[in-house]
């Protein structure tokens, strides 16, 4: 059985800390076309991140040339009831397949299916214990399904303040739990510190007690999610902490430019270099 892929990526150039920097097509360049987004981001340097791959056209976004470090794993479902998990297994199923078009290494989840503005689908934030299980049980389908194809699921913390209220299994010590109850290396945390920061902080202590547990961490400032330096969180320290810590993974830039794409991937770049 074949395990993950290996986190070191051809065609686009450890930063000198070891870690990589991706960043968001979704979000940034937005008055482009999609393919055009992805090739500026290749064009600066950057890997890059997409959402719901079912909505693009995936053999053009390969002809970019870029690299891509991480897409949506799922169109439907939730990680509890019996039709949402189904749902969830058939189209995770289909992701896989998309993955290997433009061969990303990683398939981000949430605790439940979210809609077009960001909402769960199936609200529910307090979860029985007999849900975790359920949940822990279709986590561990989801990651063989991943360990098979040589791909690696990521479950992604959310807020519940102010981006997706009511979302189940949504704090970072939510999906902490669930991964590391999971155990396999084909099922890691996607740790966004925007989304951390609104609903827990202490986010160097965060990162240290979930960084064997991280698959890829993604960033933007609080308030308003954009680049660094726009808000409160002091990326500089968290970057010396992950470089003393030796994490060689993905950090992917997920917020809105506040004034012009190139200068918030410049920001981006400038607080996690060396």
């Amino acid at each position: 059985m074949g395990g993950p892929r290996p986190t070191a990526t051809v065609g686009v150039p450890a930063s000198p800390a070891g870690y990589r920097l991706a960043a968001s097509a979704e979000m940034l360049f937005v008055d482009l076309p999609f393919v055009e987004r992805v090739a500026r981001l290749h064009e600066r340097g950057f890997e890059v991140e997409i959402w719901d791959w079912s909505t693009k056209d995936l053999p053009a976004l390969t002809a970019t040339g870029a690299v891509f470090s991480s897409m949506t794993g799922y169109l439907r479902g939730d990680l509890v009831t019996d039709d949402g998990i189904a749902e969830l297994l058939r189209t995770a199923e289909l992701s896989l397949r998309a993955a290997d078009v433009i061969d990303a290494p990683r398939l981000n989840l949430h605790g439940t299916g979210l809609d077009a503005t960001g909402q769960p689908v199936r609200p529910g934030a307090d979860m029985l214990p007999m849900q975790w299980e359920v949940a822990t049980q279709t986590l561990g389908r989801l990651a063989e399904m991943g360990e098979r194809a040589g791909r690696v699921f990521t479950l992604e913390n959310l807020n519940l303040e102010v981006d997706h209220p009511g979302t189940p299994f949504a704090r970072a010590a939510d999906t902490f739990a669930l991964v590391r109850a999971v155990d396999s290396p084909a099922m890691r945390m996607n740790l966004d510190l925007y989304h951390a920061q609104i609903g827990e902080g202490n986010l160097i202590e965060l990162v240290r007690r979930c960084l064997p547990w991280v698959g890829e961490i993604q960033v933007a400032d609080v308030p308003g999610r954009c680049e660094p330096g726009t808000g409160e969180i002091r990326y500089e320290a968290i970057a010396a902490e992950l470089r003393r810590l030796g994490y060689d993974g993905v950090i992917g830039l997920e917020g809105w430019a506040s004034a012009g794409p190139d200068r918030a991937l410049d920001a981006f770049r400038a607080a996690f270099s060396a």
